[in-house]
Formats: structure tokens, C-alpha cells, sequence
């Protein structure tokens, strides 16, 4: 649930409220007058950034025993996803934070130049942020397929991790392939199951004969 709470301020609401469409002096304005959400903005991401780790390990220790190849993929996929879009961060909190506090050696460039430059920036961070969603959303897709297989997680759930991860795959398809029919709203797509999946390990958890059972299996497979 952190994660979610974290990633819809720090990636969502709070980029949409300061970027200005294609205005730039009015999005450095933004930036100026509300400096707090700026920095909460990514301070929310960082938070956000160590939840997914988290989730990486503790899905790759919960679906081991339906797939331990597969769940260790996820692994990857899912570090891979949250470093490259903690380098896209840099194009959103750190050179706009040079560009607005104009050093010295910036004296060059007009105040309107300035504002040009920092708002390529956060474009940048949009754009490449939504590149590398295509990892992230591929990584639920195989956490979801694993929920299916496992017989201690309900179907359903894993179904609409499926969808959830394919929401995800299809933006970034879009933005390269047909960035005409290319829509923000995509990722939201994961929001129902992620909701539903966080309340279900938090109220009901796994099938704890299940997976005893499974992870029994496996071991005595890998013997």
C-alpha cells in the first residue's frame, strides 16, 4: 500500500499539478511557489523506490515454489525497472534544481532560456520514465501467471496482476509504436488488483499448507 500511496504522489498527482503542459514560465512558477511538493514529490519516490525492492524479494520468497526461474526473473525486472526510473529522476529533481537555482556559470542563458531547459527536463523525465514502465509491467505480468499457478493465491488475483502488468506493457508499446493513441491513464489499469492483492496478503495471506506443500515439492525436485 506504501508503494501505491508513495507512486501516486510522487510520480502522479504532484508532476501533474507542477508541469504546465508546454508553458515554461509557468511551470518554474509552479516549481518556486509550491518548492514543498516539489521536494516531498521525490522524497515520496525514494520511499516508493525502496518499497519496490522490498516487493521484489518478498514476491520472488512468496512464488518461489510455483516457479523459481520465473519468480527470480521477476526479481530482475523488477531492480531493472526501479533503477532505470530512479536515473529518469535525475531529469525530474536534479538539473531542474540547478537550472532554478542559477549558479554563476549559468549566467549565460536568460531567465526565459532557463525556464526552457528545466521544462525539457521534466519532459525528459516523463518521457523516459515511461519507456522502462515496459519492465515493471512485465514483471506483474509473470508474478500474476505464478498467483494462477500456484493454488495458494486466489486466480483472480493473479488475473488481474495480468492486466494490471499488460496496462503497463502497452504504454510504453504505445508511446514508441503509436504514441498517436498513446494515454496517461494506462498504468491506472494496475491500480484495481494492486489494491485488492495488498488487502488480501494484509487480511487473509497465502494458503500456508499450499505452499508448504509446494515448497516441498520444489526442494525435493531440486535433490
Amino acid at each position: 500500500m506504501a508503494t501505491i500511496l508513495a507512486g501516486g504522489f510522487g510520480e502522479g498527482y504532484a508532476p501533474a499539478a507542477l508541469i504546465a503542459g508546454h508553458d515554461a514560465a509557468a511551470t518554474v512558477a509552479n516549481l518556486k511557489a509550491h518548492d514543498t511538493m516539489y521536494r516531498l514529490s521525490f522524497a515520496a519516490y525514494i520511499v516508493e523506490a525502496l518499497c519496490d525492492v522490498a516487493i521484489a524479494v518478498i514476491f520472488y520468497v512468496l512464488l518461489k515454489p510455483a516457479g523459481r526461474v520465473l519468480a527470480l526473473i521477476t526479481v530482475f525486472l523488477g531492480l531493472l525497472s526501479t533503477a532505470t526510473y530512479a536515473a529518469c529522476e535525475i531529469f525530474y529533481f536534479g538539473l531542474p534544481q540547478l537550472l532554478l537555482r542559477g549558479s554563476p556559470y549559468l549566467g549565460t542563458f536568460s531567465p526565459a532560456q532557463l525556464a526552457t531547459l528545466t521544462l525539457l527536463s521534466l519532459k525528459l523525465f516523463n518521457y523516459g520514465a515511461g519507456l522502462f514502465l515496459l519492465f515493471y509491467g512485465t514483471g506483474w505480468i509473470l508474478r500474476g501467471w505464478l498467483m494462477i499457478r500456484s493454488g495458494y493465491l486466489p486466480k483472480l488475483l493473479g488475473l488481474l496482476m495480468i492486466v494490471g502488468g499488460v496496462g503497463f506493457v502497452l504504454s510504453t508499446t504505445l508511446q514508441v509504436l503509436a504514441p498517436q493513441y498513446d494515454t496517461p491513464y494506462l498504468p491506472f489499469v494496475f491500480a484495481p488488483g494492486g489494491v485488492l492483492l495488498g488487502l488480501w496478503l494484509l487480511v487473509r495471506g497465502v494458503n500456508v499448507a499450499e505452499w508448504d506443500a509446494r515448497a516441498t515439492a520444489a526442494a525435493g525436485r531440486r535433490i
